[in-house]
Order: structure tokens, then sequence, then C-alpha cells
């Protein structure tokens, strides 16, 4: 077929639309294509709002089998058994169990920073059963609760500590129970902590609230060692 020069630009022009249309009809399929699975996928993975950090104050039970539960389940030691009690209250509370059975203030004191990597609200202290059964020295008992006490004034300065009293039986003379008895008022004394002035208050030496080792309570002993520490703290959760 033969074109004159007039055709000639004609042809040209008309190739270079047809050109351009189809394209544009090309890109314009593949744009849809495109744009519908990423504006879709958009919505739908649209970022959660964050979760509001949780305001509730830790309780931490920092101590030995006696906070750990020894023989019982988790659920029946007291501190499973106060933090119970704290959400009855309606109490903006919530208990962490950092007992450790066979735990002595001297194990207590190597790992005190690494339990305490959050504040703390209330810090209960149950630790020196273990040194005096064993007849520790209890020079060592003091330094260690105290090292206990100022790491934690150190890490949550505003935490109410509480220390929870003990007694120990008259085997290692009348002379070691009794400073062992008295250590701990002077300790709450003088670090201005709330005390606890025996944990195992009615519960200590009674056969039928123990187990068979005579040393750590059953759940009916649990009960009523939480009614002991729930009578001291519960003033002080706000």
């Amino acid at each position: 077929m033969k074109f004159l020069p007039g055709n000639r630009m004609l042809y040209s022009v008309m190739s270079g639309l047809m050109l351009i249309l189809t394209v544009w009809g090309c890109g314009s399929s593949e744009t849809k294509t495109d744009t519908k699975p990423a504006t879709e996928p958009a919505q739908t993975a649209e970022p959660a709002k964050p979760i509001p950090a949780s305001t509730k104050q830790t309780v931490l039970f920092f101590g030995n089998s006696l906070a750990a539960g020894y023989g019982v389940e988790p659920s029946q030691a007291f501190p499973a058994l106060i933090g119970e009690k704290i959400d009855s209250a309606g109490l903006n509370y919530t208990v962490v169990n950092a007992g450790l059975s066979g735990e002595t203030t001297a194990g207590g004191k190597s790992r005190i920073g690494w339990v305490l990597r959050q504040p703390v609200a209330v810090f209960v202290l149950e630790l020196g059963g273990n040194d005096g059964l064993r007849g520790l020295p209890l020079s060592a008992t003091r330094q260690n609760l105290q090292a206990i006490m100022d790491t934690v004034r150190r890490k949550s300065p505003q935490a109410t500590i509480v220390l929870a009293g003990m007694q120990i039986p008259p085997n290692l003379g009348t002379d070691y129970t009794r400073e062992f008895r008295e250590l701990f008022k002077e300790l709450a004394d003088k670090n201005k902590a709330i005390l606890i002035p025996f944990l195992l208050e009615n519960v200590g030496g009674i056969p039928k609230l123990n187990q068979a080792d005579g040393i750590h309570p059953n759940p009916a002993g649990h009960k009523i060692v939480a009614e002991n520490v729930w009578t001291v703290i519960k003033p002080i959760l706000k």
C-alpha cells in the first residue's frame, strides 16, 4: 500500500495515538489489580491500638520454702491466698511470688538484684528461717537481711518493706533462740519496715496444721499464715 507524504504523517500520528491508548489501557488494568490488594490488606492489617500498660502495683514475696509453698499446690501457698484476698477486695495490686525452697539470707542477698528488675510497691521479706535452723551465725543473718533491704531501697525507693518475723525451736540454746527472734524487730525498727511479729503464729508446732516434717504448713496452715500476713499488709494497700 502506498502513502503520500501527507498520508505518511497521518499514519505516524495515528500509530502513536494507538500505542499510547494501548499502553494506557494495559497500565490501567495493572494499576487496578495492584491497587486493590494494596488497599484491602492495608485495612485488614491496620496496626492494633497499643494495649495500655497495666496500672496494677506489685506486691513481691521474697522468701524460702514457706513462701514457695513447699509440699502444697502453688495456689494453696499463702502468697497466692493473699492474691485472692487482694482481688476480692478490688485492690489495684498483683502478687509476685519469688519464694525459693532452701533459700538462706545469703542466697537471697545474691539474687535480690536480679529479682528486682521491675519496681515494686510492697516488698515482703520472708527469709532467715533456714539460717536459724542451721545454726548459722546471727551476725551474718543480720548483715544479709540488711543488704537485701538496702537493695530494695535503692531499686524501689518508694516500696514499703514488710519483714516477716520468725522463731525457731530452742535446740541451739536459749540465747541463740532469743537473739534470733529479736533480730527481726531490731531490723524492722532500724529500717522503718513493717513487722509481721511471727509469720507462723497459731501454726508453728501444731501438728494438724503442718506437714509430716513438722516445719512446713499444710493447706490449712497456709490459710492461717495468709491471715497473719493479711492483717499486717491490708492497711498499707491503697
